[in-house]
Formats: structure tokens, sequence, C-alpha cells
């Protein structure tokens, strides 16, 4: 990496060469394209009633149920004790519950409850709405290119998953720790 950049202001146009114009472009519709869909949905589901880290603890589950909090923190790339502060508040709120695991009860295991599942498809259908809303105001062409995209970027997250996985698991037995 050139470390003469990597100081460098986002807006630097040096920054933006070196990472490329693409992936700078990508990168940045894409962080706008959530902070604009969030802000948005927030006008129908209020934020202060589900926050965003919320939201993605519960499609995970809903996705994966059943994983303990270090699965669930490596699925969400962050540390074991956020995740696990996350998930005690989410427990007291009523959205997940902590089962002990068959055969080892001092591990838990992480599932939503029924009104996490409820406000978790709430919030999914307020979010589905607003994007549809927008979507159906494109041109056609612009709707067919971002239904064409989809996969590719499905995959493309997948690859940088799966090669994040690897250099955790890499590290960890460098470090003779665990993944």
């Amino acid at each position: 990496m050139n470390t003469a950049n990597a100081s460098a202001p986002a807006t630097d146009p040096a920054v933006r060469d070196y990472i490329g114009a693409d992936a700078w472009s990508l990168t940045g519709v894409i962080t706008r394209l959530r902070r604009v869909l969030r802000s948005s949905v927030r006008q129908e589901f209020p934020w202060e009633s589900l926050p965003m880290a919320q939201v993605e603890v519960l499609q995970r589950l809903a996705d994966e149920p059943g994983m303990g909090v270090s699965d669930l923190a490596d699925r969400q790339r962050l540390a074991t004790n956020t995740v696990s502060s996350l998930v005690q508040q989410m427990v007291t709120s009523g959205l997940v519950e902590r089962t002990p695991r068959p055969g080892d009860r001092r591990a838990v295991i992480l599932n939503l409850t029924q009104n996490g599942t409820e406000i978790l498809a709430a919030w999914q259908a307020a979010n589905d709405r607003r994007l549809r809303q927008a979507l159906e105001r494109l041109p056609e062409a612009y709707r067919n290119v971002i239904e064409n995209a989809v996969p590719a970027l499905a995959a493309l997250a997948a690859l940088l998953e799966a090669e994040d996985q690897t250099r955790n698991r890499d590290q960890a037995r460098q470090s003779g720790t665990r993944p």
C-alpha cells in the first residue's frame, strides 16, 4: 500500500486515483444509498425503535437461527463484547432470546422472539416499500440495470466475505487463537 496516501483525506484525488475510480464510485454510491434509504425509512419506522445495528442482528438471526454470540460477532464483523452488549439490549427489549446450547449449558444459542420476528418484518416491509417507490420513479433502463447488477453485487460481497474469513482464520492460526 502506498503509505503516502494512506492518511490523506478520503476526498483527496490522489486517494481516489490510488484505489481506482470505479471502486471509489461503487463504495460511495453504496454508502450513500444505505444512508439515504435508512433515513427515509425512519419516516415510516422510527429510528429510535430499532437502531440499524439491531436490524442487522435481527436479519442475521432470521437467516441463521441458533448461532452463538461469537459466531454472530464473526458474521457481523464486530467484537464479541460489542455483540454481547447488543444482544443483551435486544433480550431486554424482547427481540431475541438466549437458550442454553444442547450438550453445553455454558454456551447459549440466539433466536428471534415472536416480537423480534414481527418487528423485523415491519422494518423490512417499510424498507421494501420505500425502495420500490423510488425504483418505480426511475426510467425502466435504470431499473433493469439495477436488477441485473444485484447478482454480481451479491457475488462480490460473498467473495470479499470469504476472503475476510480466510484471512481471519490464517491470522488466528499464526497467533494460536480461535478464528
